[in-house]
């Protein structure tokens, strides 16, 4: 019984917590060490999808950061306010992330993440491939 990448992709899937994007099935997605005293990030809603790629960016240990959960932000994948907008009538607030170590994070840029802010490879999804124009 041979089994492919992809099968075995799906098979492990719910059992472990990796970036499925890069196809590594031993890196284990981030920690948000703020999860649990800002509950922004369990959100019920999902964002507007922004761009159907992964962001990467160096983060920085012991700072905190504000991920854009909503996809209205100008300055993505960080909150510059655009929520607060009253006539938008955006109820999503950003989640505030801090990271345990110094190195370079993929943020999720289509907001649809079950792991906010780390991407989990949902973006590969063929709703969100389709959602986002070609250009």
């Amino acid at each position: 019984m041979l089994l492919t990448i992809s099968k075995l992709t799906c098979k492990i899937k719910p059992l472990l917590n990796y970036r499925v994007y890069s196809k590594k099935i031993d890196e284990i997605l981030p920690k948000n060490l703020l999860e649990d005293i800002y509950t922004a990030s369990q959100q019920k809603q999902l964002g507007v999808i922004y761009d159907k790629r992964p962001f990467k960016i160096t983060l920085e240990k012991d700072k905190k950061y504000n991920w854009c959960s909503c996809g209205m932000s100008r300055q993505q994948p960080f909150c510059d306010g655009t929520h607060k907008n009253q006539k938008l009538r955006i109820t999503m607030k950003p989640v505030r992330v801090q990271v345990a170590e110094t190195k370079e994070y993929w943020l999720c840029n289509c907001k649809q993440t079950s792991h906010r802010p780390f991407c989990d490879g949902t973006h590969r999804e063929q709703h969100i491939q389709d959602a986002i124009k070609k250009y």
